[in-house]
């Protein structure tokens, strides 16, 4: 099975007028970035003297080009007179996009709790049109019961979860919603046959958690396959996340978290790589369907 990727068919780029930008802060300054580097280009700049014209460095208009870091509206309206933009109704969208990329979503209250890296994956994640995971230790976090989310961010003493871990379990259950919300992307997970065996949170739990797949896996936007124990370990080494979006400025992104941080892969090669990883995955695991019947069989057992 070959996942369709939503934006085939999509010819259109994200031009001033267009009223379909992404909607999360981090997705709004990657087209941002995106834009102003189209524009760079067209008018044979480089960074380094669109940097000089704004006060910066050539370094400075790489991360702004890249949407690592925020806009100034005073920036941006100089880079567009240096580019030679002066239709007032172009000028006034990308200042709009500037404001618009520098709201808060709503987990600026939380990022106490997430380092940079986890809180661009968020950012992404609110915006993606698919979100392809692959897991083999814990269930998805987008599919995780609270009990389960509990168990997890307590390391298996859910009684003693303190206040700052409270707001971790929080944190996980506001990011599911991106699933239920209109115009919500679509989820397919893939995970290893021993996820679904592991007790984490205990047997009760675990059954929770089995009845909420078979559940949430009726919505038509949700989309789960088991790797089972023959298969298992063959495709991939270990878990993974790709973000595609409809917007066609966004480049797919693969996301691998680690101990200490995160890597964001999104050349071309790279993405290749992993596209071609589900791709495998999805033949090596059961049939969506099939996969269903195994979990039941499962929470029968337990």
């Amino acid at each position: 099975m070959v996942v369709d990727d939503p934006r085939r068919g999509t010819e259109e780029a994200a031009t001033p007028g267009t009223n379909d930008v992404s909607g999360a802060p981090t997705a709004r300054r990657i087209v941002l970035g995106a834009q102003l580097r189209r524009l760079r280009e067209a008018a044979d700049i480089s960074r380094a003297d669109a940097g000089y014209a704004i006060r910066g460095s050539d370094s400075k208009i790489s991360r702004m080009e890249l949407g690592r870091v925020g806009f100034k509206e005073r920036d941006v309206v100089d880079l567009l007179t240096m580019y030679g933009v002066e239709d007032e109704n172009e000028r006034a969208f990308y200042i709009d996009l500037v404001h618009r990329s520098n709201e808060r979503g709503w987990w600026h209250r939380f990022t106490d709790l997430m380092p940079d890296w986890f809180s661009n994956f968020v950012g992404l994640e609110e915006s993606a049109s698919l979100i392809q995971n692959y897991e083999l230790l814990f269930m998805p976090g987008l599919l995780q019961t609270e009990d389960y989310v509990r168990a997890v961010v307590s390391h298996g003493q859910p009684a003693h979860l303190d206040d700052q871990s409270e707001r971790r379990v929080q944190l996980r259950l506001q990011r599911q919603k991106v699933l239920f919300r209109q115009g919500a992307p679509r989820l397919w997970a893939v995970v290893d046959e021993s996820v679904l065996r592991r007790p984490i949170g205990g047997a009760a739990a675990l059954r929770k958690q089995l009845d909420h797949l078979l559940e949430v896996t009726k919505q038509p936007n949700i989309t789960l396959q088991v790797v089972p124990y023959s298969m298992s370990g063959y495709s991939a080494e270990g878990p993974f996340s790709m973000l595609r979006f409809a917007e066609p400025t966004l480049p797919d992104v693969v996301y691998i978290e680690h101990l200490s941080g995160a890597l964001y892969l999104d050349r071309p090669h790279e993405i290749e790589v992993y596209g071609r990883v589900l791709d495998r995955l999805a033949v090596d695991a059961e049939t969506p369907d099939r996969s269903r019947q195994l979990i039941s069989k499962l929470r029968q057992e337990i």
